[in-house]
């Protein structure tokens, strides 16, 4: 975005799409006082809420409603703000929306413009402003957009506790640590002849050791508050009539797929998003694995491979049933060979064995035992997940993350490592312990936005929705 567009007055419809009992119209900008009278008919006090009618051109009332006047620099964007609260009605909200550009693009007989000119605001870009205006930084500005698509209670909740600044303090906290060390480091460099070792007596190593362990607690969190908003993808792969569909039903509790004892019956991908202990799961059934002739099954079956070469884990699903069964045994095998070569050596495989309800009481197998018809078994599989995920159920104070800071953060990790390793080795390469501690500040600044490129900014509040 130019620079001069980030200045223009923007407007948008503030809630959802549809019909509800509260709709918002926003606007964002400078010298909105003007507007504000013209809609409203009144002065509005600053910081108040007033209830009045909101004006057309004519003077006919649009609707009635709350409108709140925030002026700069106490609001939201660190702009004007003008917020109409008006019953939710689409046409109700699209006509308030309508009024206030049409208010803003008015003139008078030498032309020239009343108010300041209005635009419909870009997705984000309210948030956007915010954050140009030093209101929160980039970490809050995401966890706002968290906060909207939390899927869990857990999730909502490390979202608010970014909003309010929490993995921001963390990070500064850091750095501030990184910058003590950096100013002792540069003021040997400075001074090489000057009969004092900075470092020796700060005890910079030690510091920065300090500063190693902090950052490691505070990726270990970031790695839960990630995991908690981007959840695992898991695919339940498997022979025909393994229980496949019956493990999804079971999972998610309720009947998602069909079930029935005819070989083939899932003939594409079905998935659901499950939670446990607060952790989002994307669990996807997919078409059994077996040579077939039949084109619409082939592509099912193609399907679940490649939904299988995506997996975060696979749950393998065998038919303890039939564990005795040669054919049956030698065809496990085959399918347990090719997901072993379509899969990352990261990527984690769980034997399961269903049917434990219908299988011989002697029956034995190597992995978990279970029955999804029954529910048998089910507790220790979901705990299995959790642990696969790397979920840690008693860890304090999780604040919600994303791939980019956990990536920052190990990027930050690994610098501050080799500055340590710098400082070990005689003789100190100080001036690479300097670059080494500067490309770890900067990737703590990347979290927060003090370091971060005009194209990401734009990639990150586009996600946004208008209004926010």
């Amino acid at each position: 975005m130019s620079l001069a567009r980030q200045h223009d007055p923007i407007a948008a419809i503030a809630t959802a799409p549809g019909r509800g009992s509260v709709g918002i119209v926003r606007v964002s900008g400078s010298h909105l006082s003007a507007l504000a009278q013209a809609i409203c008919g009144r002065h509005l006090m600053p910081r108040a809420a007033t209830y009045c009618p909101f004006l057309d051109a004519d003077g006919t009332a649009i609707d009635q409603g709350l409108a709140l006047y925030f002026p700069t620099p106490h609001s939201f964007t660190g702009e004007d703000v003008l917020e109409l609260q008006a019953h939710g009605g689409p046409v109700v909200l699209q006509l308030l929306l309508t009024r206030c550009l049409q208010a803003a693009a008015q003139q008078d007989a030498t032309g020239q413009a009343l108010l300041p000119r209005l635009r419909l605001a870009l997705p984000g870009e309210f948030s956007e402003r915010a954050f140009l205006n030093n209101k929160l930084d980039l970490a809050q500005a995401e966890a706002i957009a968290d906060l909207i698509d939390a899927s869990t209670e857990a999730a909502a909740r490390s979202a608010t506790r970014s909003l309010s600044g929490v993995f921001s303090q963390e990070v500064h906290r850091l750095r501030d640590g990184l910058i003590h060390v950096r100013m002792l480091v540069e003021a040997t460099l400075d001074f090489p002849e000057e009969d004092i070792d900075f470092l020796t007596q700060a005890d910079a190593r030690g510091q920065l050791f300090n500063v190693q362990q902090s950052l490691l607690q505070v990726l270990s969190r970031a790695q839960q508050g990630a995991l908690l908003r981007e959840g695992i993808k898991v695919v339940i792969a498997g022979q025909p009539n393994a229980g496949k569909s019956s493990l999804l039903n079971a999972l998610a509790g309720a009947e998602l797929a069909i079930v029935t004892a005819v070989p083939g019956t899932t003939r594409d991908k079905v998935q659901q998003t499950i939670q446990i202990e607060g952790v989002p799961l994307h669990v996807v059934d997919t078409a059994g694995l077996r040579e077939s002739l039949d084109e619409v099954e082939q592509i099912g079956i193609a399907r679940a491979w490649e939904a299988i070469g995506q997996a975060d884990a696979v749950l393998f699903l065998h038919d303890l049933t039939r564990q005795n069964d040669p054919e049956y045994i030698a065809a496990d095998a085959s399918i347990a060979s090719a997901i072993a070569q379509k899969l990352h050596q990261t990527v984690a495989v769980i034997d399961i064995w269903n049917k434990a309800d219908a299988a011989p009481a002697d029956a034995l197998a190597t992995g978990l035992q279970l029955s999804a018809k029954t529910g048998l078994g089910l507790h220790d599989l979901r705990q299995r997940l959790l642990q696969l995920a790397g979920w840690q159920a008693a860890a304090e104070g999780i604040f919600i993350a994303r791939a980019r800071h956990v990536q920052a953060l190990k990027m930050a990790q690994a610098h501050l490592q080799g500055a340590l390793t710098h400082l070990d080795v005689p003789p100190q390469a100080l001036d690479l312990v300097a670059e080494e501690l500067r490309l770890s500040q900067n990737a703590l600044g990347d979290i927060t936005g003090e370091f971060t490129s005009d194209d990401l900014l734009g990639v990150i509040f586009s996600s946004f929705c208008i209004g926010k």
